[in-house]
């Protein structure tokens, strides 16, 4: 009797990464929005936004 072996099933799994993915782009999207949305974070946009208007040429 030959020895055969069983493979597992990874039907799944593509979808379980792309759910565990899309959860934590979600998950940074919040954290970054709130950090942005703060009083600190409205300065540190407008002094990115100062520079790089500074470095325009015209």
């Amino acid at each position: 009797m030959p020895n055969i072996r069983h493979r597992r099933a990874e039907d799944g799994a593509t979808t379980a990464e792309y759910a565990v993915c899309t959860g934590a782009a979600v998950g940074f999207a919040g954290l970054l929005f709130k950090l942005l949305s703060g009083g600190g974070g409205q300065r540190l946009l407008d002094a990115v936004y100062d520079k790089v208007l500074g470095l325009l040429p015209f």
